[in-house]
C-alpha cells in the first residue's frame, strides 16, 4: 500500500449496470456474494514467496474466520505464468510444479470455500520498459522520472494504465474465475514511499489533459502552486473515470467479479494503517467507514488493517490494541473486516494476529447482526472537503465533543451533503466549514425550513460579509478575529454577570452528569466571527473584550459587549443556531468540559436527545440497524492514549435507555439477555466492546 494514507479515488461514471452495489438487469437473477458480511486476509507477497504453501495458508485463512484471500496477482509483478510482453513473470514461480501461484490458490480456495481476489498494481514498472515506454511513466516538473528502488513510477493518464491494465484484467479472466480485483495505489504518485512530494505530473499525456480540462492554465509544480487545487480536482476525475471504466469492464467480463476502489465502486476501500511521525487520530476507521455508509448505505466497505507498524517497518508487528481498535471501529459502523500482512502467516507471525482472528471469527458468527449493517443515528456531522485543512480541527473537537457526551452521530463528507437524504437526521452539525457549493448551501436551507435542526460553528455558511445560508440567525458579518493575537485574552460568559453555575443548558451542574461548576467564562481560541443579528433571534454567550495578559498586577479589564457567541431562530418549521467560533477547535486544543458542553448541549436542545446513560465519556455509542434489528456497539476508549491504544479497563455495569427499546434485549459479547424495564436496560460489564442488538 501506499506510505501512510489510502487513495480517495472521488466520483466515477456509473456503469450501464446501475449503481455501486445495486442488484439489477441479469445480475438481479443471482446474489452478489459482496452484498453479504465477508472477512478478508490479504498476503500481500514478496516476489520470494511465490512458492508459497497454499494449503497452508487455506487452513490458516479458515481457522482465523475469514473466507475471502486477496492475493497478489499482476502488475509490477505477475504470479501466474503471463504471456503479455509488458508483464513480469516472477521468475520464484519456477519453484512450484505448477509454475502458477494463481492457479493452484484459485483451485485449492474453491475446493475449501474460500474466495480468491486479485490485488494489481499497476503504479510501477521496471527499467526495461520504462526505457522502452517513456510516455507511460510520471514526469517531475524538470523532466525526470521518478525512480524508487529500480522501479519507475507510472501516470494514470498514460496508455500503460488507460489501455495495457484492461489487457492484464483480460488475460487474468480467460483464464482464472477470480472472485474480485483490488487495484493497488492507483494514484498520480505525488508522495513516494519515503514520504518524498515528487510534485505534479507534467507527462505529455497529462500536459494533454490538463489543456482540456482548464484552457489557458499552467500545470502547477506543486502543492504550494496557484492552480493546485484546480489540478486535485483534475487528478480526481481522471481516477474516477478511469475508475468507472475499470468496474464496467469487469460488469461485462465477470458480472460476480466487483471493484474494490474508490467511493463509487463496487466496494468501497478503506485502509486502517498506523504511520510514524503522523499524529495519531484515534477516531480515523470509525470516521473513514461512517462517511462512506452515511454516503451510500448500501453499498459495502472493506476496512483492510494492517498488521505492522509502517511501510518501512513490514518485519515488526502492530500493537494488538491497536490493532484491534482497527477491526471494531469497522464492524461497528457496518464495514467488513480485512487483516492484511506482510508475505504469509507462517513467515510472519505478528502478535496482533490473534486478536484479529477473535475479532474476525466473531464478526463470522453473527452473519445476521451484520448482514445490511448501516447508520441509524439522528445526529449528521460533516467532515470539511479537503481543500479546507483548517477546519479539520474544528470537526475532530466536535467529533469528540459528541463522542464523550453519547450522542450517536453519522459523518458525510462535505462534497456528499447535498446527495445525502438530510431529512433522515434531526440535527445537521456544520463544523467552521466557510462557504458551502450551491448545491449544498440549498440543501441545507431546505432541510432546516422543512423541520431540520442546523449547528454552524465558525464560519460555517459565511463568505466574506454574507451570511450565504438563509436559515442561520444572522444578517451578515461585521468583523472577523481569527489570528492568535485578535483572539488571546477574548472570552464568552456563559452566565449572567454575578451568576455561578453550570456552563450547559441544563443550569444546574451535579455530580451524576459529569458537570463541573464554573465561574461562567470560557475563552475563545482560534476564531470569532463578529455578527449582526437578525430580528427576533435570541443571543447569549456574549463576548467579553480582550484584557491585558501579562502581569497579573495589570489583568482586569474585560469590556461586556454585545458580540454574541450563540444564536438561536427558528427558520421555516425547523431552526438553526450559530456559534460564531471555533468551539470544536478550542475544545480539541484546550479541552475543556464547558466548551464541549456549550456545543453538544446546543444539538441536543435542536435536536433532541436519542440515548441516555449511566456510561463513562470514555465508552462511544453508534447506533445501527441491520437485518437483526437495532445494533448500538458499545466501544470502550479508555485505552485511547498519546499516539497509541493501551489496553482498556474494563467499565462497571451501568445503564442505558433509547426511545422505544422494550422487551429484551441481546447482548452479544457476554451472551446475556438483558430485560428492558421501563425503558431501561441494566448493562454488562463492558471489555473491550459489546454489541446490543433489538431483535425486529
Amino acid at each position: 500500500m501506499k506510505p501512510a494514507e489510502a487513495v480517495g479515488f472521488g466520483e466515477v461514471t456509473p456503469a450501464p449496470e446501475g449503481e455501486p452495489g445495486e442488484v439489477v438487469g441479469e445480475k438481479a437473477e443471482r446474489a452478489l456474494w459482496w452484498q453479504e458480511p465477508f472477512r478478508m486476509f490479504q498476503t500481500n507477497l514478496r516476489e520470494i514467496d511465490a512458492g508459497l504453501d497454499v494449503e497452508e495458508v487455506l487452513d490458516y485463512l479458515v481457522e482465523f474466520g475469514a473466507d475471502t484471500w486477496l492475493l497478489s496477482v499482476g502488475g509490477i509483478l505477475s504470479n501466474y505464468p503471463t504471456d503479455l510482453d509488458f508483464q513480469t513473470r516472477n521468475p520464484y514461480l519456477a519453484q512450484r510444479a505448477s509454475g502458477d501461484l494463481v492457479g493452484d490458490a484459485v483451485q485449492a480456495a474453491s475446493r475449501r470455500g474460500i474466495r480468491v481476489m486479485g490485488r494489481m498494481d499497476f503504479s510501477k514498472i521496471d527499467h526495461r520498459r520504462a526505457e522502452r515506454h517513456p510516455e507511460w511513466c510520471f514526469v517531475d516538473v524538470a523532466g525526470d522520472p521518478q525512480v524508487y528502488n529500480g522501479l519507475t513510477s507510472v501516470c494514470p493518464s498514460g496508455d500503460y494504465y488507460q489501455v495495457k491494465l484492461f489487457e492484464v484484467l483480460d488475460e487474468v479472466l480467460d483464464r482464472y474465475p477470480i472472485d474480485g480485483f483490488f487495484c493497488n495505489w492507483m494514484s498520480f504518485n505525488e508522495v513516494d514511499y519515503s514520504r518524498r512530494n515528487r510534485g505534479v505530473c507534467h507527462c505529455l499525456a497529462c500536459t494533454a489533459r490538463y489543456a482540456a480540462y482548464a484552457p489557458g492554465e499552467s500545470l502547477p509544480e506543486g502543492k504550494e502552486s496557484p492552480g493546485y487545487e484546480t489540478w486535485q480536482r483534475f487528478s480526481r476525475e481522471v481516477l474516477a473515470e478511469l475508475t468507472g471504466r475499470i468496474r464496467d469492464h469487469l460488469a461485462r467480463r465477470r458480472p460476480e467479479a466487483p471493484l474494490v476502489l474508490g467511493d463509487r465502486a463496487d466496494i468501497v476501500f478503506h485502509e486502517a494503517n498506523n504511520a510514524v511521525g503522523r499524529p495519531l487520530w484515534h477516531h480515523r476507521t470509525s470516521e473513514a467507514v461512517s462517511a462512506a455508509k452515511t454516503y451510500r448505505p448500501t453499498v459495502p466497505v472493506l476496512t483492510n488493517s494492517v498488521g505492522f507498524v509502517d511501510m518501512p517497518y513490514r518485519s515488526a508487528g502492530e500493537e494488538p490494541h491497536h490493532f484491534a481498535q482497527y477491526l471494531v471501529q469497522a464492524i461497528a459502523r457496518g464495514a467488513n473486516p480485512s487483516t492484511y500482512i506482510m508475505g504469509t502467516p507462517v513467515d510472519n507471525p505478528y502478535a496482533c494476529l490473534g486478536i484479529a482472528g477473535e475479532l474476525t471469527r466473531f464478526h463470522r458468527d453473527q452473519h445476521e447482526v451484520y448482514r445490511g449493517l448501516g447508520p441509524a443515528a439522528e445526529t449528521l456531522l460533516v467532515r470539511p472537503d479537503q481543500f479546507k485543512p483548517g477546519a479539520t480541527r474544528e470537526f475532530q473537537g466536535l467529533y469528540l465533543a459528541l463522542v464523550q457526551r453519547h450522542v450517536p452521530f453519522d459523518v458525510v463528507p462535505e462534497e456528499r451533503l447535498a446527495e445525502v437524504e438530510l431529512a433522515r437526521y434531526r440535527a445537521v452539525v456544520l463544523p467552521d466549514l466557510g462557504g458551502l457549493a450551491p448545491a449544498s448551501a440549498q440543501a441545507v436551507d431546505a432541510y432546516c425550513q422543512g423541520g431540520g435542526a442546523v449547528v454552524a460553528t465558525g464560519n460555517s455558511g459565511v463568505i466574506a460579509e454574507e451570511i450565504q445560508l438563509a436559515c442561520l440567525p444572522a444578517t451578515r458579518r461585521l468583523a472577523s478575529h481569527d489570528t492568535e493575537e485578535a483572539t488571546r485574552s477574548l472570552h464568552l460568559r456563559t452566565t449572567p454577570t454575578g451568576v455561578r453555575g453550570a456552563s450547559g443548558v441544563g443550569g444546574t451542574a451535579g455530580v451524576g452528569d459529569g458537570r463541573i461548576v464554573d465561574n461562567g467564562i470560557v475563552p475563545v481560541v482560534g476564531a470569532f466571527d463578529v455578527v449582526e443579528p437578525k430580528a427576533g433571534a435570541e443571543l447569549g454567550l456574549l463576548a467579553l473584550s480582550r484584557a491585558p495578559y501579562g502581569p497579573p498586577e495589570k489583568c482586569y479589564g474585560h469590556l461586556e459587549l454585545e458580540h454574541p457567541g450563540r444564536l438561536r431562530a427558528e427558520y421555516g418549521k425547523g431552526r438553526a443556531v450559530m456559534l460564531p467560533w471555533t468551539v470544536g477547535r478550542a475544545y480539541r486544543e484546550v479541552g475543556l468540559s464547558a466548551q464541549r458542553d456549550l456545543f453538544v448541549d446546543e444539538v441536543v436542545r435542536a435536536g433532541g436527545p436519542q440515548v441516555a446513560t449511566g456510561l463513562p465519556e470514555q465508552v462511544e455509542i453508534v447506533l445501527g440497524r441491520s437485518a437483526a434489528g437495532t445494533v448500538i456497539h458499545l466501544l470502550n476508549r479508555s485505552g485511547d492514549a498519546d499516539q497509541r491504544f493501551a489496553a482498556p479497563l474494563p467499565i462497571a455495569s451501568t445503564w442505558l435507555s433509547l426511545p422505544g427499546l422494550t422487551g429484551e434485549i441481546e447482548a452479544l459479547c457476554s451472551g446475556e439477555r438483558l430485560p428492558v424495564v421501563d425503558g431501561r436496560v441494566q448493562l454488562p460489564e463492558l471489555g473491550l466492546f459489546e454489541v446490543l442488538v433489538a431483535r425486529s
